[in-house]
């Protein structure tokens, strides 16, 4: 098939994709939308099926581990299903008298998302369920190794969509192996775009002309200051690093930690499962042979990225992850950045100023805006970073990749997507959710006057100045 017939292919699915959302849209309700929902959900998470995507992403990318991704399946649908169970969003879902405004809920129209090959299952679901929700059809963009497990996803949404009755046509994928022709003629015709991934897919996303959601780099970057408990501190940074073989844009890939803790903190770490390495340049020749990360490091399991690092006789059978000291930031520091594996760059500062400026200036090299990790019992330190540090979230005693996205023990809503803000590059500063895939319409009628006197505005001002 060349490009032409390729172009013509994804121009037929968005035309079937706009004319099932059309019959969607006229003929729904809140429960219909709800029962697509539960329906795409449950595709997801039924246990066979969960089980099955999990061992399918693992086997087609080489990506992650398998229990992770049943874990990250169900947890994160689970998370979502219960955040959007109560939203409105159909019909007239807010009506305020004192106005005299009404708000309909109204649907995007066609959604397309573009997904990556870390999460090939659980992003796309979660894209799905928030697109059928607010009334919308959607078209799916996978990454070339990710095309199996979307393509079982969408067989399996299709299945429970059959249960109901429901239009297939309101979930599709570009078929086949991806392009970079196939996905640009999907960012031009579609009526919104979410964009998780590569970071080139979001800057043609951004450009494509078609309003755009999408979200920046992670590289999160984790404080450990003399108050915190130094035992919970390590375990949950290593839960947090290795779950899913640190897959997830959440997972700490720098830790600075305090002079007065810093060696008590090495040896929790250590009982963690954390290795401590002190030859910076050998974990950086070995992770960047080429210039490019290590494909046989990348998301693997901790015996397989040792084996693969040289490592393996060097350091305790039961390392989870390495922790390599260095000092170095930017592009000449490449473990400064996001490295995709079982290895978090370690720095030294002398106190929690210290920390915090070495902090800012390894996410103003690369995951600004994404977020940052805090371990602390003065919560006041929380509010420093925050109105400090280029970041959208600051992650508080909870394990990092965890909590970023949503957990049930913190009030962020579940998501495998996290806008950046201007920091990143991004139109949202907010955890991806159900309301981005949602517009209204505005009744708007006449009420009493509430003109101010001016003098009721300048009057504190030309008490300062002057009129």
């Amino acid at each position: 098939m060349n490009v032409h017939d390729d172009l013509a292919e994804v121009d037929a699915i968005v035309a079937r994709a706009r004319h099932a959302q059309k019959a969607y849209e006229v003929g729904g309700s809140q429960t219909r939308y709800d029962r697509a929902a539960q329906a795409a959900a449950w595709a997801i998470m039924e246990p066979t099926r969960n089980r099955h995507l999990a061992e399918l992403a693992v086997e087609t990318t080489g990506l992650g581990n398998v229990p992770d991704k049943i874990t990250k399946n169900h947890r994160k649908t689970l998370g979502l299903m219960r955040d959007i169970a109560p939203a409105k969003t159909y019909g007239v879902i807010a009506d305020d008298p004192e106005t005299g405004i009404t708000e309909i809920a109204r649907p995007m129209g066609v959604i397309g998302a573009v997904v990556p090959s870390t999460n090939p299952a659980a992003t796309p679901a979660n894209n799905i369920i928030n697109a059928l929700k607010c009334g919308n059809a959607i078209v799916l963009s996978p990454s070339p190794k990710g095309v199996p497990a979307c393509e079982t996803l969408l067989k399996y949404v299709h299945a429970e969509f059959d249960k109901i009755g429901e239009d297939h046509d309101l979930v599709q994928m570009v078929p086949g192996k991806g392009s970079k022709e196939k996905t640009q003629r999907l960012l031009e015709t579609t009526d919104l775009i979410v964009v998780t991934g590569s970071q080139n897919n979001v800057k043609r996303a951004y450009t494509s002309g078609t309003p755009a959601l999408a979200v920046g780099a992670g590289n999160v970057t984790v404080i450990v200051d003399e108050t915190c408990d130094l035992k919970a501190a390590a375990e949950k940074i290593t839960a947090s690093k290795t779950f899913d073989n640190a897959t997830s844009c959440s997972s700490e890939n720098a830790i600075v930690a305090v002079d007065e803790i810093y060696d008590a903190f090495v040896a929790e770490l250590a009982q963690a499962g954390g290795a401590l390495v002190k030859d910076e340049d050998r974990i950086v020749r070995a992770l960047w042979p080429d210039g490019h990360l290590n494909r046989a490091v990348i998301a693997q399991d901790a015996d397989k990225m040792l084996q693969a690092l040289e490592l393996t006789q060097e350091v305790p059978a039961e390392t989870k992850f390495l922790v390599v000291e260095t000092s170095g930031i930017g592009h000449e520091h490449p473990l400064s950045g996001e490295k995709l594996s079982r290895v978090a760059a370690l720095y030294r500062a002398a106190d929690f100023s210290d920390a915090m400026t070495v902090a800012g200036k390894i996410l103003a090299y690369q995951g600004a805006g994404h977020s940052i990790g805090l371990h602390s019992r003065k919560d006041d330190r929380a509010l420093q970073l925050g109105t400090a540090i280029p970041t959208c979230r600051v992650i508080v005693n909870q394990a990092h990749c965890f909590a970023t996205g949503g957990a049930f023990n913190n009030g962020m809503p579940f998501s495998l997507s996290m806008g950046c803000g201007s920091w990143g590059g991004n139109s949202i500063d907010d955890n991806l959710h159900w309301r981005h895939f949602l517009q209204t319409t505005k009744v708007i009628r006449e009420i009493p006057p509430r003109e101010p006197e001016v003098a009721d505005i300048f009057g504190d001002y030309w008490e300062v100045a002057g009129q």
